[in-house]
């Protein structure tokens, strides 16, 4: 039996861009990944999971294996085509009808606001390195929480900061596929976590009724050994990839210990990064308001010291063991050979998430609550003949997980939630088709849904959970 109480929430996610497909329909604007995906020829997110149009069929299925909430990124662009300009009412009957069918389903929407996919036409003028997002995100904020307060209760206004701006500056995964720029990728950690706070504020203020958070993606860092470089080394990843972002987020300003260590990464471009007075106003004020984390964890890294020259390989592919970084002046990650990885060289280790909110609780102690907003394995699932899909390693690592968390509650860290990453297969944004992570297969030439194994564990735990 489940040690988790009968109010944990037991969800499963999604993101716009990776699961509607329908990318040019109804007047939805373009994003950042579109020309990036045109160029490579790679990849295309049409028809993707067809979401856009299958969604009650989606929501149904989750309904009927034990989820009591989903995850739903709004596609800024579906909204507000270009950012900025006029609003598309098709955009906002169209999330009005998913929200409802939520609702019909029994389903608790949990609702991203910026998911990786800025409209192409911020792109262009800068993403997030430009201080005028700030105010267009607001703008669109606003307009969809007045839109959908009577059926949405819970916000997550920017999902992984740290994730999205890694990919784009120094993994150059991510669309502009630039590579090992620390400052910009530090300024646009900043910068979302100042347009994060305006809208926490604006929330606020106006009264709305429900809840509102923000995600992030944490990563638990180990020194690979006790010398003490290579501590260092570690010490100096966590505050690049965690702890700057988390100072933001629950104290409402940056320590001096984490300035220092930035500074320290930066040199003599430190000096560049710009963090202006009101945006600390806006950064504390709306700190203590915060109601909840989302932590989206996948793995743990182990660390050495490294100061030559960068290089960074992607493994993008599932070809295991390709998998390379190193950052100079911040550490490479090296292999432990005693913990397994996936396809992926993704570590499988359930211990890091638990040190990880062990951690934030011991180190902010002013958190509410905690959601794992997404854990989950990528895997090359085989559809069988008869139409199943037998995916023990996906149900042993989440089973592993949930373990975890069952002990984080056991200790006393209010924990209150998971949510699988993910409901249904999906585009992965540089992976393409090949990397599964859903508890329903999807075919994507038919768009037909099988059941995994793993949904039907899920919905043995939910019943676990919650009785029959």
């Amino acid at each position: 039996m489940s040690k988790l109480p009968k109010d944990f929430v037991l969800g499963a996610a999604t993101a716009a861009y990776q699961v509607e497909g329908s990318s040019t329909v109804d007047g939805k604007g373009r994003v950042l990944w579109d020309g990036f995906l045109e160029k490579q020829g790679r990849f295309s997110t049409d028809p993707a999971s067809d979401f856009y149009n299958r969604y009650e069929e989606d929501i149904k299925l989750a309904s009927e294996y034990g989820i009591k909430a989903i995850r739903i990124s709004i596609a800024w662009s579906r909204i507000i085509p270009d950012g900025t300009g006029e609003v598309n009412q098709k955009g906002l009957d169209y999330y009005r009808k998913v929200f409802e069918t939520c609702r019909k389903y029994d389903i608790e929407p949990f609702v991203t606001l910026h998911h990786f996919d800025t409209p192409e036409t911020l792109f262009e003028k800068g993403d997030w390195l430009n201080k005028d997002q700030i105010n267009a995100f607001e703008r669109y904020a606003e307009l969809v929480f007045d839109e959908y307060n009577d059926v949405v209760k819970y916000w997550i206004t920017i999902n992984e900061p740290i994730a999205y701006v890694q990919g784009q500056y120094i993994t150059g995964a991510f669309p502009p596929g630039e590579q090992y720029n620390t400052l910009k990728c530090l300024q646009a950690q900043h910068n979302q976590i100042a347009a994060h706070s305006r809208i926490v504020n604006l929330f606020k203020s106006k009264g709305y009724e429900g809840e509102i958070g923000l995600v992030h993606a944490l990563t638990q860092f180990y020194s690979i050994d006790d010398q003490p470089l290579n501590q260092i080394a570690a010490y100096k990843h966590d505050i690049f990839m965690n702890g700057f972002m988390l100072d933001g987020t629950f104290l409402g300003y940056y320590t001096p210990a984490k300035l220092t260590v930035v500074k320290e990464i930066l040199g003599e471009e430190f000096d560049k990064l710009d963090i202006r007075k009101e945006e600390l106003e806006d950064i504390k004020k709306a700190a203590p308001q915060l109601d909840f984390l989302g932590i989206n964890y996948y793995q743990s890294n182990w660390i050495k010291y490294h100061n030559e020259e960068s290089y960074i390989h992607h493994n993008g592919t599932g070809d295991k063991g390709t998998s390379v970084f190193r950052v100079k002046g911040i550490g490479e990650v090296v292999k432990n050979e005693a913990i397994p990885t996936n396809d992926w060289d993704w570590y499988i280790y359930p211990e890091g998430l638990y040190d990880m909110m062990e951690r934030v609780k011991n180190d902010y102690p002013n958190y509410k609550k905690i959601y794992v907003t997404e854990n989950g394995l990528g895997y090359k699932d085989v559809l069988e003949d008869n139409g199943e899909v037998h995916d023990d390693e996906r149900i042993d690592y989440v089973r592993q997980h949930i373990e975890a968390i069952e002990r984080a509650y056991a200790d006393g860290i209010n924990v209150k939630g998971y949510f699988i990453w993910s409901l249904q297969d999906m585009f992965s944004w540089s992976n393409g088709y090949n990397k599964r992570y859903g508890l329903f297969y999807i075919d994507f030439e038919t768009q037909k849904r099988y059941v995994k194994d793993s949904a039907k564990w899920y919905k043995q735990l939910s019943e676990d959970i919650y009785g029959k």
